[in-house]
C-alpha cells in the first residue's frame, strides 16, 4: 500500500494584502495537485482584484501591484466560491491538502468567503472532512531541537527542496508539497503507519503545544503578541472583519 507521502496530494496557497486574517485580502491563489513524485504538476491559478489599497510593503514581498490587480483580477466572490469547489473536490477524492502554517491561508480563506459569499469554509467540508498536512508543524514536531527558523524558504533549504519564484502563489504550493514529501520520506519510521486523517487529528495537538511554548517565549522576552493554538482554522472573531 502506497504511503500518503507517496501518492497523492494537493497543496494550496494564497498572496495577500498583508498578515492580518481579520481584515486582510487574497491578491493571488493557487492550488497544485501532484499525483505521485515525479509526475507533472497540475497548477490552478487566481489573480484578484481585492477591492481595497495594496500597501507598498505587500507589494514588495510578492511584486503584485494595485494597478496591476485592478486591470488583470477578478472579483473576489467568484474566486473564493471557485477555490473553496476546488479544495472540497479534491478532498472528497482522498488528496490531503498541504498548506503551509495552515492557520493563515485557510482563515484568510474562509474571512474571504464570509466577506463576498455569505458562506464559510467548513460548510465546504460537511461531506468530507478536510486533511490538511502543514508542513511547518509537522517538522516543528519531528524535529523540534532544530535551532533556526521555519519559514517556508528555510524549510525548503533543510530538505534540499527547489523554491524558484519565492511568494508566487504556485511556486510556494508546490515548494511545500514537496517539503512534505521530503518530511514524510525522513520521518518514515514515525509516519507511514498514520493515516492523513490520523496525522490531521495530531497536528491539532502538535500545533497547540508549539503556540503555547511560542507564547510562553514572547512573555519571557516582554512581547504582547498573543498566539493562537487554533489549527488549522481559527474560529470566527464575533467581529470579525
Amino acid at each position: 500500500m502506497t504511503c500518503w507521502y507517496e501518492g497523492a496530494l494537493a497543496a494550496f496557497d494564497t498572496e495577500t494584502t498583508g498578515v492580518d486574517v481579520e481584515g486582510d485580502r487574497i491578491v493571488s491563489a493557487a492550488v497544485v495537485v501532484q499525483d505521485a513524485p515525479g509526475t507533472r504538476p497540475r497548477v490552478s491559478r487566481w489573480l484578484v482584484n481585492p477591492g481595497v489599497p495594496v500597501p507598498e510593503e505587500a507589494t514588495a514581498v510578492h511584486g503584485l501591484t494595485e494597478e496591476h490587480l485592478q486591470r488583470n483580477g477578478r472579483w473576489p466572490a467568484p474566486v473564493m466560491y471557485e477555490i473553496a469547489q476546488q479544495l472540497a473536490e479534491h478532498t472528497a477524492m482522498g488528496r490531503p491538502l498541504v498548506v503551509m502554517n495552515a492557520p493563515f491561508d485557510l482563515t484568510l480563506l474562509d474571512r474571504e468567503l464570509r466577506r463576498h459569499r455569505a458562506s464559510s469554509l467548513d460548510r465546504w467540508f460537511e461531506g468530507a472532512p478536510l486533511r490538511v498536512l502543514d508542513p511547518r508543524v509537522l517538522d516543528k514536531q519531528l524535529d523540534r531541537y532544530r535551532k533556526g527558523r521555519r519559514t517556508l524558504t528555510d524549510l525548503c533549504e533543510h530538505y534540499d527542496v527547489a523554491l524558484n519564484d519565492a511568494h508566487d502563489a504556485a511556486a510556494d504550493a508546490l515548494a511545500a508539497l514537496d517539503v512534505v514529501r521530503a518530511v514524510g520520506r525522513r520521518f518514515s519510521a514515525r509516519l507511514e503507519r498514520l493515516s492523513p486523517a490520523e496525522l490531521h487529528a495530531l497536528q491539532v495537538g502538535w500545533h497547540a503545544a508549539q503556540a503555547r511554548g511560542l507564547q510562553a517565549w514572547f512573555a519571557r522576552s516582554g512581547s504582547p503578541e498573543t498566539v493562537s493554538t487554533e489549527w488549522p482554522l481559527r474560529a470566527e472573531l464575533s467581529a470579525a472583519a
